[in-house]
């Protein structure tokens, strides 16, 4: 009778499967090449352009390692949904489900770092060697990725999988958390550590930045510092309420309510729109880092200045290699 009962409750995963594929496997297919080239780019500049290291510097270079890790999963997604069926296997689709826990836990955490360190550069700005003491920063990265790790493993070994029923292979690992009702106690205390906290941390520094911006106590502070401020608190603000407050919100739900069905879509989009942080983090890295600044415009103004000799080698007829092109950069 259970079997039934699940069953019958599985039908609308295979239904709408069908009915957002296509735009899942479009939209991942454009998610994948920006956040990848987003993230090198990023990584590439905080830890090898980067002369003087601070803590956001380290925090910056954990953000763009853990999206490169979700983001090599991407493609075996895409697959799936090209495919409209899974074919890796119950062990990595397992996995992909304890990936998409994984991910946001340790973002937030992050994203509440970053929000602490701007606490204590424009409120504390008597504790201004705290910022560079780099030290403590790598270890509160450790700290989260592997407190992260070991609450995250035990969803690999969860012995109800609904997945399991149907001939047809699936990977709803979203939607199977409704069932791991046994361990229900250490989804809610991974909610409240790995949500839950992090927010209020966010939110409680936004607020004392805001009130000492807003009544003058941070007169000392450069405009220039004030305005960068304000632009990284307006950008976490609106990665956290797009990316992950929809899908925290939607996984609630699923552990409390009993109508499996009515959540199906909202619970996709909310994954959607939690990948999303892998390319809204471009926002985050153009405002911290001058150098990530200066590669990115260096990349466009490069090729602009190509399309400009190129232009100008048809009108006279002279053509010019690649290599004088550099030279001619460089010089």
């Amino acid at each position: 009778m259970d079997f039934v009962n699940q069953s019958q409750t599985r039908v609308p995963d295979i239904w709408l499967f069908h009915e957002y594929g296509i735009p899942a496997l479009v939209y991942y297919s454009i998610v994948f090449p920006i956040g990848l080239f987003v993230n090198i780019t990023a990584l590439w500049v905080f830890s090898c352009t980067t002369k003087k290291r601070t803590t956001i510097t380290v925090y910056m270079m954990n953000v763009a390692m853990l999206d490169l890790l979700f983001l090599l999963f991407v493609p075996f997604r895409i697959m799936y949904y090209a495919k409209q069926s899974w074919p890796f296997g119950d062990i990595f689709c397992r996995i992909m489900g304890a990936l998409t826990v994984f991910y946001p836990s340790v973002t937030l955490w992050l994203l509440a770092f970053i929000s602490a360190d701007r606490y204590m550069a424009i409120v504390q700005p008597k504790h201004i060697k705290e910022l560079k003491n780099i030290s403590k920063a790598m270890a509160a990265c450790f700290g989260i990725w592997i407190m992260t790790i070991v609450t995250t493993t035990p969803l690999l070994f969860v012995y109800e999988d609904p997945d399991k029923e149907f001939n047809f292979t699936t990977c709803f690992k979203m939607f199977d958390l409704i069932h791991f009702k046994r361990n229900s106690i250490l989804n809610f205390a991974r909610l409240i550590f790995f949500f839950l906290i992090p927010l209020l941390i966010m939110i409680g520094c936004y607020c004392i930045i805001i009130y000492s911006l807003v009544s003058g106590r941070t007169s000392r502070l450069k405009p220039k510092a004030k305005r960068k401020s304000i632009q990284i608190i307006v950008t976490l603000v609106v990665q956290v309420l797009v990316c992950f407050v929809p899908f925290h919100v939607c996984f609630v739900l699923l552990m409390t309510q009993e109508g499996l069905e009515h959540y199906i879509l909202w619970g996709q989009v909310s994954t959607f729109m939690m990948n999303l942080s892998t390319c809204l983090d471009l926002i985050l890295y153009y405002i911290v880092s001058k150098q990530f600044q200066a590669r990115v415009i260096s990349v466009i103004w490069y090729r602009n200045y190509l399309r400009s000799v190129r232009r100008k080698s048809m009108r006279t007829g002279s053509i010019r290699s690649l290599s004088n092109i550099n030279s001619e950069m460089m010089g």
